[in-house]
């Protein structure tokens, strides 16, 4: 008896170190790859000018002030550039998702020789207590001024 369970026991070992051949029937899945699991060695976009180097930036999502929130703090942006006429700044930011990130207000402080953006965040009055993932997604707002934007220079209020 004890020659037979040291027999199964060292077939059992043996089976479970070796990999299966490569031949084998076992089925295999086959996945595209999405924006996620694409490196800079294998561009999203597919365009011949895009080169390891190069990793194309994600789009951000629109964001539109909705007020009401808990305890809103300002929060930083990465960019802001006027568009059009030059009257409006497009301005975005690196955030996470509402309503646990939910922008509460854009304050602009127009100055002869700057224009202070500052933006406000807190998680939403409706669901103060809401579990959300943490998951950094970009965000964008337009904010409209007074006059054209000019030759004065966007400065960050939460800086």
């Amino acid at each position: 008896m004890r020659r037979i369970f040291l027999a199964a026991l060292v077939l059992l070992v043996a089976a479970c170190g070796n990999p299966a051949p490569e031949d084998s029937a076992a089925p295999t899945t086959a996945r595209r790859p999405d924006a996620a699991t694409l490196g800079p060695e294998a561009p999203a976009s597919g365009s011949p000018h895009d080169t390891p180097d190069t990793v194309p930036e994600p789009s951000a999502s629109p964001a539109t002030p909705k007020g009401g929130t808990v305890n809103p703090r300002k929060v930083p942006w990465t960019s802001a550039e006027p568009v059009g006429d030059g009257r409006t700044i497009r301005v975005v930011w690196t955030s996470g998702v509402e309503p646990c990130a939910t922008l509460d207000r854009v304050e602009v402080d127009e100055g002869r020789d700057q224009v202070t953006v500052t933006l406000y965040e807190g998680p939403s009055r409706a669901s103060p207590d809401a579990v959300c993932i943490e998951i950094a997604i970009n965000k964008v707002t337009e904010v409209r001024l007074k006059r054209p934007l000019g030759d004065r220079r966007i400065v960050d209020g939460a800086r």
